[in-house]
C-alpha cells in the first residue's frame, strides 16, 4: 500500500521562542495544511501525533451558511 500522505517536521530560523512546525504532504508533495508553531520540538511530534489520531474523519462541516 503506497503512503498517501506523510509529515515534515521542521524548524524555523525566524521565530526563535517557537520554531519547530510539522507540514501535512500528499504523495504528490503538495502541502495539505501546516501546523502552528511549537516552542520544542517534542511538541510538535505531539501535535503530530494528534492529528495521527484524530484526523480520520469523513465528516464534513459546511460552514460557509
Amino acid at each position: 500500500m503506497t503512503t498517501m500522505y506523510y509529515y515534515e517536521l521542521k524548524k524555523s530560523t525566524k521565530d526563535v521562542a517557537q520554531p519547530y512546525y510539522f507540514v501535512l504532504k500528499a504523495a504528490n508533495h503538495e502541502v495539505i495544511a501546516k501546523s502552528e508553531m511549537y516552542a520544542s520540538k517534542q511538541s510538535a511530534l505531539k501535535g503530530i501525533a494528534s492529528v495521527q489520531k484524530n484526523g480520520s474523519s469523513e465528516t464534513i462541516k459546511d460552514l460557509t451558511e
